[in-house]
């Protein structure tokens, strides 16, 4: 891979992980719950005194030393991008949610926040993905274990969330009706986004651009 594609490639992982960070603050101030991961380092990094960015960032670089035992060819430039980056940013726009933005948490905001948060947040994922440089260190655990195991992906990513969604319960995080949507339908969706829209446009601007 060329050092322009490369760059280009960085640069829609940034992208994505900007987009699916936007997606989870939507989520966070909507008051319908997280994914599992990201409600579950909030509730521990709470309890810990600590903010979502230093701690998920913490959090991430252990299970990094375990991808990097176990299935290195994850790791990518696109894996330090998410593991470095998401918390923040979720931080981020959490903070200007909060003080630029008034919201009035009812039945409305909080569908509309639901399904905006979900869309926005599986796009994102899928974005970043599409980049091919590298898994999020918690998305390269299922793959890793099916590769391990022969067991089917849906399966093992299924009850990987699901693990960290009784986490996020016992922790005090933000569970709610968005953490099962992202816990039963984040593959689906982002499996949708990845054919439909992230991976066409991505191949397509490189092929042009590194082509020209």
């Amino acid at each position: 891979m060329e050092i322009r594609e490369r760059a280009l490639r960085s640069l829609y992982a940034l992208i994505g992980v900007a987009i699916l960070a936007f997606g989870a603050a939507t989520l966070r101030i909507g008051q319908v719950g997280l994914d599992p991961y990201t409600a579950a380092n909030i509730g521990i990094g709470n309890v810990l005194g600590l903010s979502l960015g230093v701690y998920q960032l913490m959090i991430n670089f252990i299970i990094l030393g375990i991808v990097f035992i176990l299935g290195r060819s994850y790791i990518g430039i696109g894996t330090v991008i998410n593991m470095v980056l998401t918390g923040f940013f979720i931080d981020f726009y959490t903070w200007i949610y909060t003080d630029f933005i008034t919201i009035k948490i009812n039945f409305f905001t909080q569908s509309l926040a639901l399904v905006i948060g979900v869309l926005i947040f599986t796009f994102g994922a899928s974005f970043y993905m599409s980049a091919k440089l590298g898994n999020a260190p918690y998305d390269a655990i299922a793959p890793i274990i099916v590769e391990r195991t022969k067991f089917h992906y849906r399966s093992v990513r299924v009850s990987q969330d699901i693990f960290f969604v009784v986490l996020a319960f016992i922790f005090g995080g933000p569970v709610g009706i968005g953490t099962v949507i992202n816990a039963f339908f984040t593959g689906p969706l982002i499996d949708f986004w990845n054919k439909k829209v992230s991976q066409p446009i991505i191949e397509k601007s490189i092929k042009s651009k590194v082509g020209s």
